[in-house]
This record gives C-alpha cells, structure tokens and sequence, in this order.
C-alpha cells in the first residue's frame, strides 16, 4: 500500500497545476508501413546496418511531383540514450537482404499490399512457395485483424491446406474480426460452416455474434441470434442471456436490453448480474430512475443489489462531478453492509482528480486504507492519470515506482498512462524508455500503447522513429486499424510530410477503411495550399464526396 507520509506529500504538494491531454489514452490504432525519405549518410553501410522500412511506399502520384520539400535533419534524429535499442531491435524485413526472410516474413510482405478480396489473397499465397505448416496462422489473423480482406485470406488460404484443420478459437476469432469490419454476410455463413463442422459453435462465438450485431446497432438481429441459439447447439441459459443484454448495453441499446429481458425474464432462471447489467445500462444513460426500479425489482425477486449495484450508480454520479450523490450512495451503501471495493474507490479517485480536486482524490487512499481495501493496477494507473494530468510527473513516477515495491506489477493500462502523460509533455526520451521497459518486462503493448508515441512523433517530425514504432508494433502483432490511420494522416498533415500523409491514406482507402470527411477535407486543402494538383485529384478519386477547398481572396 502507498506509505501514509506519500500520500500526505502528495496532498500538500504546491506544484502548479497544467492541463495534460491523456485522453489520447483512448484512441487506438496501428501504423501502415512505407518507403523513408531520406538516405543514409554512411556508404559502406549494409542493407541490415540501418532501419528497415517500414512505412508505405509513397504513391507515383505524389513522388513524382516536384513539391521542393527535403528531408528535415529531425527526419533521422534519435536519443542517443535509445539509439542502440532501436538499431538493434528485430524487424521485419518487407525487401531483400542478406539475411533469408522467415516464413512470417514472406507471407507478411504479400499480405500487406491491398487486394480487392479474399480469394485474391489466396492466390497471391498459392502462388507463393509456402506451406501452412511454416507459418502461425493465430499470428497472421491478429498481425491483420483490422484488415479483414487479408485476414480472411489467410484463413481460407489455410482451411485448404492438405493435413491442416482450423480449431474452434481460429474460427471464433475470424467471426470476431468479420464482425468488427461488418461483414455480416460472410460472417453468417462463416456460422453455418462452423455449424456443419459440430461442436466448433460455443457460447463464445454467439458472445462475439451479437456483440458486434450490437456494436452496429443491428439490437433485432443481435436478440434474433439470442432466439436461435439452440438450433446451433448452445444452451440458452442465464450465461447466454446475460451476454445478450451486455452487448445491448454495451451498443447503447439499454431500451433494446430491457424488452429482451421482459420477454425472457420468466423463461430463464435469473441471477444478480442480469439486474446489474440493467442497472449499469440504465445509469450509463443517465436513466437514474429507471436504474432504481431495476434495482428495486431485484430485490423483489430475492437478490440483494451488492457492490457492483450501487458502483454502476455512483459511476453515474461521477460522470456529472455530483459528489454529494456519491457520497449519499456511499452512506446507503455501508447501511446496507456492501462495502465499496477497489474499483469502486478507484472510480471516485478518477473523477476528483478529472474535476480538479487533486486533494480530494488522494483523501480516497486514506478512505480505502481504513476500509481495509487493497490497491490493484487500476488504483495505481488512475492516480498516475490524475497526477500526470495536475502536471506533477515527479509524484507520479515515485508512484509508478512505489507500486512494484508494494508487490503489483504494472499491466499495460499502467505502461500506456506513463507512455501517454510523457508524450503529452513532449518527453521523448522518457517515453521511448518506458516502451523499452515495458518490452524488458514483458508487458506486452496494445494499440493504445503506440498512438501518442506515433502522434509525438509526427508533431517532432521523426520519421526513423516512427518507422521503428511500426515494425515494434508489426513484431508484437498489433494490427493497424481506422483510428491510427487517421491520426497518422492528419499528423503527417500538421507536420508538412504529405507524400507520407498521401501513402497512409491511399493505404487506408484500398484496405476498404473509409476516412472521415474531415480528414479527407484537411488532406485536399493541404495539396491544394501546396499546388500538388494530381495528388489532390487522385485523393479525390479515392473518395469521390471530398469537398472542394474554399478559396480565399
């Protein structure tokens, strides 16, 4: 546990207050992979002794033009402090070198160029000299798992391999990943392959079903796949039920979770995490009322509402900085003997600390030592969060410090808050170092792990870093997805590197991701400033609905 004295010194700290933007906590994502500008200044240099590329090839389209833009010296600076770790980091090799291409290698080169569908991946792959029985194919889905047309490639590619079967989780994972990019016709009929296959169905695949129907907001089809269960060989028990109403409730569709549970209520015995889904469905709303009659009904049928209950209550509170409400909840809490946890506590620290009350967050340590409750990863992530955000970095890496002595270990929610904060302060260093920490302490990242590093480095122009970071997130198999395109490409943008913003982008488009307007707007106002005339026109050829640029006078 934090030592008394820390917590007093955290409190009385007189450190200026400044406003850190870790939201960015939240915005997840992957880098695309293309050719760098610049070129090495040492001749004798081998094709292994500097960074492979990894950032995609700038289109013909742009290069050709003669845009008078050079490389920057911050193009190829690195810390001297990370230089030798990033040198001499694995990466994965997309062009010849004196060193064989693993299998991996091999087949990660032909899955990243675009390919307008699935059985044309197939038979780029036929076509290649490999075998199923070299490579994973658990890797190559989550390695492209943001873009379905290679994943679902692979996986044809593979299932038609001689000697070689796809296991129940592979079959899950794909339904997963169709599901997230809405191919909800494959995935169908990926369900009534499995389904002829027996036994490959379980309560997991219709987990992953309906939370994507729901994800879509498709909240019939989600409670028709409910109805159906049984006729693919799934009980359709409370367990079942309970993942209906969360993916409800997760897709924002509480009204849709509260008629599927008064169909179903007197159908299937119930227990008390059906009513507390409701109740967290109804106070996510903002439906406080409707919450309490959850509750009340749970009483009525002999479950007593509990720490979750009342936690889903004042998480709402929390959202409104209405901390006289939460401390009443607290109150009916201890009268009615539930005592808060450690997320509960954790919940109430965070929005403190969000509203400003740095004070008042770090009062809740003392609140859960008297309380007898033990603090977890989360406890520690969000009073680094607050601290990081109240511009006192120093407390919060004798935090992040003190939580491995007092025995728990940071996950990566703790790593991606630390990673986050020194981003949002442009330390570059001490970012790139908790990465190598994070890797040294076999933490693995996860996509929120690598956008503020990718955003701090195309705000710092450093391109060779960022060419790191791609083939780092590559090697740990994190697929690149919509959101860190579009933070690359308005970047890259902001940053004045369009031939670079351009190849992101015509990445993004041919993977079948659509870009938002605005990005689309920014991209074609910047060509246009820069009087890059054809790659204006091929962006807008890539999404036809992009808007002129207003001229000014």
């Amino acid at each position: 546990m934090l030592r008394k004295h820390q917590i007093l010194s955290l409190a009385s700290s007189s450190n200026p207050q400044r406003n850190l933007n870790v939201n960015s906590l939240k915005l997840s994502g992957f880098s695309a992979l293309f050719t760098s500008t610049s070129t090495s200044t040492n001749p004798s240099a081998s094709p292994d002794s500097s960074l492979t590329s990894e950032l995609p090839d700038i289109p013909s389209w742009v290069s050709k033009q003669n845009t008078g833009t050079q490389p920057s010296g911050d193009d190829d600076f690195v810390i001297p402090s990370i230089a030798t770790w990033i040198e001499n980091h694995p990466k994965v090799r997309l062009f010849p070198t004196k060193k064989p291409e693993t299998p991996v290698e091999k087949i990660t080169k032909i899955l990243k160029c675009p390919y307008p569908s699935p059985e044309i991946v197939v038979q780029a792959l036929n076509a290649s000299d490999l075998s199923v029985s070299d490579v994973s194919v658990d890797q190559l889905l989550k390695r492209f798992s943001n873009s379905w047309i290679s994943a679902y490639g692979v996986f044809i590619w593979a299932k038609t391999q001689s000697g070689y079967t796809h296991t129940p989780e592979l079959y899950n994972f794909m339904v997963d990943v169709l599901g997230k990019a809405k191919m909800f016709d494959l995935l169908l009929d990926l369900i009534e392959e499995m389904k002829q296959l027996k036994g490959y169905i379980n309560l997991d695949t219709i987990f992953k079903v309906m939370r994507r129907l729901a994800n879509a907001r498709r909240f019939s089809e989600a409670i028709e796949v409910f109805r159906s269960i049984e006729e693919l060989g799934v009980e359709k028990d409370v367990m079942a039920l309970n993942g209906l109403l969360d993916a409800l409730v997760k897709g924002d569709g509480v009204e849709h979770a509260c008629e599927a549970f008064v169909e179903l209520k007197e159908c299937i015995p119930l227990n008390s995490s059906t009513f507390n889904i409701l109740v967290h469905g109804f106070c996510k709303a903002r439906r406080l009322s409707d919450a309490r009659k959850i509750l009340n009904e749970m009483n009525e049928r002999g479950f007593q509402p509990c720490t979750v209950s009342f936690t889903c209550f004042i998480e709402a509170y929390c959202r409104e900085k209405d901390f006289r409400n939460v401390d009443a909840i607290l109150d009916e809490m201890k009268e009615k003997g539930c005592r808060p946890n450690a997320v509960t506590y954790t919940i109430i620290m965070h929005a403190r600390g969000k509203a400003g009350e740095i004070g008042k967050a770090l009062e809740v340590y003392e609140m859960m030592k008297k309380d007898s409750c033990l603090q977890d990863s989360s406890f520690y992530g969000s009073l680094i969060f607050i601290l990081s955000k109240a511009g006192r970095l120093k407390d919060a890496d004798e935090i992040f410090e003190d939580m491995v002595k007092q025995g728990v270990k940071p996950n990566a929610l703790t790593y991606n808050t630390m990673i986050s904060s020194s981003c949002g302060h442009s330390l570059e260093e001490k970012a790139l170092k908790l990465l190598k920490r994070m890797e040294e302490d076999s933490c693995k990242p996860d996509i929120s792990t690598y956008a503020p590093l990718l955003k701090m480095c195309c705000r710092k122009k450093r391109m060779k870093v960022l060419n790191f970071l791609l083939s780092h997130m590559l090697n740990n198999d994190v697929s690149i997805d919509h959101t860190t395109y579009t933070l690359l490409v308005r970047g890259l943008c902001n940053s004045g590197k369009l031939e670079q913003a351009c190849a992101f982008f015509e990445e993004m488009v041919l993977k079948g991701m659509i870009p938002k307007g605005s990005i689309c707007t920014m991209l074609v106002e910047k060509l246009e400033k820069e009087d890059m005339i054809e790659a204006k026109q091929k962006i807008q050829e890539l999404v036809p609905n992009v808007k002129e640029p207003k001229i000014t006078v």
